[in-house]
């Protein structure tokens, strides 16, 4: 096994497998000093101003004369302006040959199938946010085990609350994703019901909500206020006595043979690294296309993270306005970023640094490879109900809890998220799968772990061979199999819808 990867006979850099030593030599070309594992080595010398290829795309341009040998990173490789072939749909390709795969799920009365059956509990405002989370303490199964013991096909009951929903413009930008965000979760399959706790006073106004939600109270979906209540100990009495009442029915339900069209994933990637676009993303990517094959959906997001490789995905799209609206999402966060003050090359983090990132150009071209090689169906704008089946984007930060809060408001009832810094991310009411890109991080952090995708640069894996691992792990998960992230009891705290807009 060579000590180094080249992804592409064009690329100017190579990618050390392990840490290189000078005098090392690859390719007939003498490393000089020391290029950490998954950071790049020039093959040839490069003039400043030069483009720098990797994935045979431009990663960025050398800030300073580069030899052959010479470590490529933030000290002599720099962003640039270029201009970006969009190609709208020159590669769309026909539709997969339909497959058949089930897994074990829950089948909802509108035909909907859900992952988990949860009661949820959220809070309209920040003010109602320790009212939301004492109701849904009084079910944990860590500190109270006899509320649920009757329940067993109850997976639990989650408090979902977040640092919104006043001091905002009631029919600005903020509100209306703020609104979309509490519907989609309000309405998701993995709950079986939803209450919604509210101040009183609040800029969002539950009954507002409702009206612009279409969404009437019943059975499954109550709200109350702790004003209109009468104090915490009431609004928290109260709450406990609704969940208490929904119990019963929402343990009826049982798992039976789903067809795998009713998965719908969200693709993430957190703490990524120089072999994430090498092994755990395009791993995730070709398990995707196997997705996608059987009917199911996949959302990639994220979109300061797929700046400089849109032209990738707009070469894809079934229609040119499918394209257009990609680009369109671009263009405000490029925008977005200027008026703030900041540049879309502030990503890559510290942490995607000194695992050999260098640029946004380069990090992004990583990213896009977890959304495999399909069609591109659709975009839809945060938190929109996806409708439609395939693989899909949905506009969304870059940060990864907003970015999934999103995903899973959108549909998503399964999170695949990779990683190669190690994340300890962990989703509610959608189980999320972590995969690792490099087996240091798997044996170092095994225990948040789902799936070792290192295998593939260590040499024991192929990136399809894995991708049907990922794929049969989604079915196993789909039917009920825990995370290791539920087993730590993550899903909470990661609830954080995208805040848009003034703070007044």
């Amino acid at each position: 096994m060579t000590p180094f990867i080249r992804l592409h006979p064009n690329d100017d850099v190579l990618i050390a497998r392990s840490q290189l030593v000078g005098g090392t030599t690859v390719e007939n070309v003498s490393v000089r000093g020391l290029v950490p594992p998954g950071h790049k080595v020039a093959t040839r010398a490069i003039a400043p101003g030069e483009p720098v290829r990797r994935y045979n795309q431009i990663i960025g341009f050398a800030s300073q004369p580069i030899a052959a040998g010479e470590h490529v990173h933030t000290h002599n490789l720099a962003m640039g302006n270029f201009e970006r072939d969009y190609a709208f749909g020159a590669d769309v390709k026909p539709e997969p040959a339909r497959q058949q795969a089930t897994f074990l799920g829950i089948r909802r009365p509108d035909g909907r199938v859900a992952t988990r059956n949860y009661i949820g509990i959220l809070s309209s405002v920040n003010c109602s946010a320790t009212a939301a989370r004492a109701i849904a303490d009084h079910f944990s199964r860590l500190t109270n085990p006899a509320a649920l013991a009757d329940y067993p096909h109850v997976d639990g009951v989650v408090a979902l609350t977040h640092g919104t929903g006043c001091g905002m413009d009631t029919e600005g930008l903020g509100m209306k994703i703020l609104e979309r965000t509490l519907a989609g979760y309000a309405t998701h399959a993995n709950f079986w019901g939803v209450l919604v706790v509210g101040l009183g006073c609040e800029a969002n106004q539950i009954n507002a909500w409702l009206a612009h939600s279409s969404l009437r109270e019943g059975e499954q979906l109550r709200v109350f206020n702790i004003q209109d209540t009468g104090g915490t100990r009431k609004t928290v009495e109260h709450g406990i006595a609704m969940v208490k009442e929904m119990l019963p029915q929402a343990n009826r339900v049982r798992r039976e043979p789903c067809s795998a069209e009713h998965i719908t994933i969200g693709l993430q990637c957190g703490g990524s690294d120089g072999y994430s676009g090498i092994s755990a993303n395009p791993a995730l990517g070709a398990a995707v296309d196997l997705l996608v094959a059987h009917g199911g959906t996949a959302i990639l997001s994220e979109t300061p993270e797929i700046y400089g490789a849109e032209h990738l995905l707009t070469r894809r799209a079934v229609r040119r306005e499918v394209g257009e609206k990609l680009i369109s999402h671009i263009g405000w966060w490029e925008d977005y970023t200027r008026i703030n003050q900041g540049e879309m090359n502030n990503n890559p983090s510290p942490g995607n640094k000194a695992g050999g990132l260098t640029t946004i150009l380069e990090k992004s071209l990583g990213a896009v490879a977890k959304g495999g090689t399909t069609n591109l169906q659709a975009v839809y704008e945060y938190a929109e109900p996806v409708t439609a089946h395939g693989f899909v984007y949905m506009d969304t930060p870059g940060y990864d809890p907003v970015s999934a809060t999103g995903q899973v408001a959108g549909g998503a009832n399964l999170i695949c998220f990779t990683t190669g810094r190690g994340s300890a991310y962990g989703c509610a009411p959608s189980p999320s799968l972590k995969l690792a890109t490099n087996s240091a991080l798997w044996k170092r952090q095994e225990e948040d772990m789902d799936i070792n995708c290192g295998e593939i640069i260590d040499g024991t894996s192929s990136v399809q061979a894995m991708g049907e691992r990922i794929f049969r792990l989604v079915l196993a998960t789909a039917s009920g199999e825990a995370t290791k992230s539920e087993r730590h009891g993550y899903g909470q705290n990661e609830f954080v819808p995208w805040q848009v807009g003034a703070v007044m």
